[in-house]
């Protein structure tokens, strides 16, 4: 292939190159590549993280990642998605747990080989603290785990990465629903508003909006009340 010329770049594609309009996200720039997505591809807006992505630029031997939808494509970049990363996922039923490091050990046995080498940090696409809230769960310090993983997109990056084979967003999952389950204070005033759902206090609100066409639910949305 030639020169791109003005206004674009080459991107290669997995190993194919392809010249795209310069200023695309990589999730863009695959879509004009003539690439239909029905896997890497979801929300669109960073949110999701199925659209792990991992690439390389010419002339510099690191591997970078990043989200396909969040990134934007650079001249010669080598890129393959990573929609799905084979990661172990530990299967329980949440009531039949204790909230504890024992618990945490048990379903990942791997918790205790981290290296600290802080991997799965720089990996992170969400800019999380990764290697600090794993070094919480080794101490079992559940709620320290789901404070500083609850942005956590669940791409599955850092695992990708981790020279000690960790499933670090999984180990956080399973610490933020202990949490969530047996310590974090409940929550009254959402007890009190299940109990007005199934009261049927919003029924005919509800019958009401289902009604209305899209313009008229657009407004409504527009005009609602936002908490601070």
């Amino acid at each position: 292939m030639t020169g791109p010329g003005p206004g674009f770049i080459v991107v290669h594609i997995l190993g194919k190159a392809y010249r795209v309009p310069e200023g695309l996200t990589i999730l863009r720039a695959m879509e004009h590549a003539g690439y239909r997505l029905v896997r890497g591809v979801g929300c669109r807006g960073g949110f999701c993280g199925a659209c792990g992505t991992l690439y390389r630029t010419r002339n510099d031997y690191r591997i970078k990642v990043g989200l396909a939808c969040q990134t934007v494509a650079e001249h010669d970049m080598y890129l393959a998605q990573l929609p799905f990363y084979p990661a172990s996922k530990a299967r329980y039923a949440l009531d039949q747990l204790g909230p504890s490091l024992a618990t945490l050990v048990k379903l990942h046995p791997e918790l205790p080989r981290c290296l600290g080498c802080n991997t799965c940090t720089r990996t992170c696409p969400q800019g999380l603290d990764v290697m600090e809230y794993m070094a919480r769960a080794m101490r079992g310090d559940l709620a320290g785990v789901a404070d500083l993983s609850f942005d956590c997109i669940m791409c599955g990056l850092c695992a990708s990465r981790c020279p000690a084979e960790q499933t670090q967003y999984n180990v956080a999952l399973l610490a933020r629903r202990l949490y969530g389950r047996h310590l974090a204070p409940k929550a009254a005033h959402l007890s009190r508003r299940v109990g007005e759902v199934a009261a049927g206090q919003f029924d005919a609100e509800l019958d009401r909006m289902s009604g209305l066409d899209a313009k008229a639910l657009k407004v409504l949305y527009d005009a609602r009340d936002i908490e601070a």
